[in-house]
């Protein structure tokens, strides 16, 4: 296993979060069949990596009831409903070799899941995604994770034109004062009083933005 995964495991391990290593993207489908109880109530968050590992398939297979944002009439409403989830699925915009995991979110529905509510969180995340600290977690987001989202999702924002956020270095949180700014709440997730509650599934390969 590489050294810079072993140890952002270990550290993770020691901020209380439960760690699984997928050798491929292919061996995680099953990995998160061990986490879910069929009947489970699970939803997620926007994210490309769990389509590019299986995982947003195995959500609609009908053995779990899917609180399927892409099909509610009243999205805030399904919003508020995955507080109650029995499983959230998501992955996270930065890893830390000192195991926290670093999100940054427009309308913090997934940040706010991550931090309470759903009984178990399972987050999936490429090795592309592990940085050294928080600092390089956060200039990840502006220079890589919230670009291509944006882009993605067709919003139109500064940094969806220039590739990077029009601030990149100092004032973590500063940022476009744009309508469609997909990187208004900040979320770092650090040693975990609930032990368990989060399980993070790490691949060496590259997995999303």
């Amino acid at each position: 296993m590489d050294g810079k995964i072993l140890k952002t495991i270990e550290a993770l391990k020691a901020n209380n979060m439960e760690v699984f290593y997928a050798e491929t993207k292919n061996d995680i489908v099953g990995i998160v069949k061990e986490l879910l109880n069929k009947g489970d109530t699970i939803s997620c968050g926007g994210s490309v990596t769990l389509s590019e590992c299986g995982v947003a398939e195995l959500m609609k297979n009908g053995n779990y009831n899917f609180l399927n944002r892409a099909e509610a009439e009243d999205v805030a409403a399904l919003y508020r409903e995955c507080f109650s989830a029995d499983a959230y699925l998501t992955s996270a915009n930065a890893v830390t070799q000192n195991g926290e995991l670093v999100n940054v979110d427009g309308n913090a529905n997934r940040v706010g899941c991550i931090a309470f509510g759903p009984k178990k969180v399972i987050c999936i995340v490429g090795a592309n995604k592990i940085v050294k600290d928080i600092n390089e977690g956060f200039i990840r987001v502006k220079t890589v994770a919230a670009p291509k989202n944006a882009v993605r999702l067709g919003l139109d924002t500064p940094c969806s034109k220039l590739g990077h956020c029009i601030y990149t270095d100092g004032g973590i949180a500063k940022g476009c004062n744009n309508p469609h700014r997909i990187c208004s709440q900040y979320l770092v997730t650090a040693y975990q009083r609930d032990k368990n509650r989060i399980k993070v599934i790490i691949t060496p390969d590259s997995l999303g933005y």
